[in-house]
């Protein structure tokens, strides 16, 4: 292999395994962070709604009732994903929301066939590969609090 092969052999596997750390590494994370907070956020937004009006026929999967089983509901899908949006507490904005997709797959939807678990199961992913990841570079976790991101810069 001659040295200028050798160099787009190098050029070709950076484009295609960009540094952890990267431009668009952290792309990737806002847009995960905003499709899956987005999409969430409009789950909360009709459960929000259905709590203003006092119209509350929601499931009790845990026993602690219509009323607060709605109300934390609303917190995760509404308020937890908002935050994950705009990369504000992320990882701690994630918890809420990873603990409402399991009770939602393993409660919830818990007898039934896999076809009605994988939405839960799907947010439960995403949700927790953004818990892993961190909110990225572009978010306002890095704005306000200037977190690290790795040890090397």
């Amino acid at each position: 292999m001659t040295i200028n092969n050798q160099k787009s052999m190098k050029k070709f596997i950076a484009w295609l395994v960009p540094p952890l750390y990267s431009v668009r590494s952290d792309f990737s994370v806002l847009l995960l962070r905003v499709i899956f907070g987005a999409l969430m956020f409009v789950h909360g937004w009709g459960k929000f709604h259905m709590m203003l009006s006092g119209d509350i026929q929601f499931v009790d999967p845990i026993g602690l009732g219509e009323t607060p089983s709605l109300y934390l509901s609303v917190f995760a899908e509404l308020f937890c994903a908002g935050f994950v949006m705009i990369g504000l507490c992320t990882r701690l904005a994630c918890i809420p929301l990873m603990i409402t997709m399991l009770v939602a797959v393993f409660i919830v939807h818990g007898s039934d066939p896999l076809e009605k678990k994988e939405l839960a199961i799907l947010y439960l992913a995403a949700f927790y590969v953004i818990y892993l990841l961190g909110p990225g570079r572009l978010s306002l976790d890095q704005q306000l609090f200037n977190t690290r991101i790795d040890s090397t810069k």
